[in-house]
């Protein structure tokens, strides 16, 4: 398909840049793709990825405060994003496509040379990002966090994004440049132009701009170890209106062999109102408002992730229930309606994407700043030719008690905590 077509190219320096031309769209995309987040820290830098993410935007000799980049930036008709993940970070730019040129010289000075001004004041703003995580003893309760805890107890895939008030308050000047310069180099990022840009164009912006980003080499990690052999449980006592559900399952790397199939199995559980996971908790049951499943994927691992908030009373079924609903899936697998409307549904997801210039232009970034040589037609043909058996195999590859890890946050009393390690325990589903 012409309007899903990437276009790439390799600078002198190594960095790669992807264009995905949209002229049928009245803006302008550019999106730096960064090898960087928490999973490459230790314990006494936790954070320092998050904390530069927010650094990076407070200037430099030419726009020497926060406001003055912001200034530079919207007064051409633009927007600044900016995100750190697990794995990875993003710095982006929508604007009309006339201020494309002007305004991508000033985003690689934003990127390339900060000068981090106004540290201690960052320090202060981060620190309030990080309580909205932490209760009024400052413990922490965000079960998305506490949940990569449980799974990874001894890889930093297991730390927070933010890190903590200690450590951010130990974070200086020189430690800052010291991570930029280690991760923010042309052989670990990717270069991404999208929407009303064609790729000579973007060619022309990016080697005019970035030629001066240093070479470096690829950062490593060190994949997680899987020694988990029954499942695991936590209850985190916090006062609060409901509990907080996490109901997760060791998975798949982002580039495994299971990967189309996994990705399948995730539309035939969640992907809206009238598939399996929200019709049987909710429709079928009225027991909880709302409930979903997501995949999280990196590199080398992967986490099939259920949420929900629910009555405290009701953990241990609403766990029951999805639980069985893994069970049921790994034993009989989809019916042949379930797959055709999954089908039907990846094929709109692709025809939609030239519609967005940002999720186009995410797509192909974020493969290639990870080493995945794929497209969106080669995905969707490999999710077509998926089939029922192949779903309920890799259902049931993951529906195995070594591979589940639950998560409560929230007041279980009267018994519900042993109820909710009950169900867990007693499950087996598969055998």
């Amino acid at each position: 398909m012409e309007s899903l077509r990437a276009y790439t190219t390799t600078l002198d320096n190594g960095l790669r840049v992807v264009t995905t031309p949209q002229p049928q769209l009245h803006r302008a995309h550019v999106a730096c793709y960064v090898r960087t987040g928490s999973r490459f820290e230790d314990a006494a830098t936790n954070g320092v990825s998050h904390f530069l993410e927010h650094m990076l935007y407070r200037g430099t000799d030419r726009l020497p405060s926060a406001h003055e980049v912001n200034l530079a930036f919207e007064q051409h008709g633009g927007y600044l994003y900016a995100a750190t993940q697990a794995d990875f970070g993003v710095y982006s730019l929508t604007l009309p496509p006339e201020s494309l040129a002007t305004t991508c010289e000033l985003f690689a000075d934003v990127l390339l040379r900060p000068r981090f001004f106004d540290i201690e004041i960052e320090k202060g703003i981060v620190e309030e990002e990080i309580r909205e995580d932490l209760d009024d003893d400052g413990r922490q309760i965000d079960a998305d966090n506490l949940s990569r805890q449980l799974i990874y107890p001894t890889h930093p895939l297991g730390f927070t994004i933010t890190g903590s008030a200690e450590t951010v308050r130990s974070f200086h000047a020189p430690l800052l440049a010291a991570h930029h310069a280690r991760h923010y180099t042309a052989a670990s990022s990717v270069l991404a132009f999208s929407g009303a840009v064609t790729h000579e164009q973007a060619v022309e912006l990016a080697t005019a701009c970035f030629s001066a980003m240093p070479r470096g080499e690829r950062v490593p990690t060190a994949a997680p170890v899987h020694t988990q052999k029954k499942p695991r449980v936590r209850i985190v006592d916090n006062q609060s209106s409901q509990t907080d559900l996490r109901v997760c399952f060791r998975a798949f790397a982002e580039g495994s062999k299971e990967r189309p199939a996994l990705d399948m199995l995730m539309r035939l559980i969640d992907d809206g109102m009238s598939t399996r996971l929200y019709h049987r908790i909710c429709d079928s049951q009225g027991l909880c408002y709302d409930v979903t499943c997501g995949y999280d994927g990196y590199e080398d691992d992967g986490i099939v992730d259920f949420a929900a908030g629910v009555a405290h009373e009701r953990t241990a079924k609403v766990t029951g229930e999805i639980l069985a609903l893994m069970s049921e899936l790994a034993l009989e697998g989809p019916t042949d309606a379930e797959m055709e409307k999954a089908k039907r549904r990846a094929r709109w997801e692709v025809t939609q994407l030239p519609d967005s210039a940002e999720d186009l232009a995410g797509f192909y970034a974020h493969a290639m700043v990870f080493g995945h040589d794929t497209t969106p037609e080669a995905e969707l043909d490999a999710t077509l030719k998926i089939t029922r058996d192949e779903v309920r195999e890799v259902a049931r590859a993951l529906a195995r008690p070594e591979r589940l890890n639950v998560l409560a946050v929230g007041i279980l009393d009267r018994g519900e905590d042993r109820r909710l390690v009950d169900t867990v325990k007693r499950w087996r589903a598969g055998d």
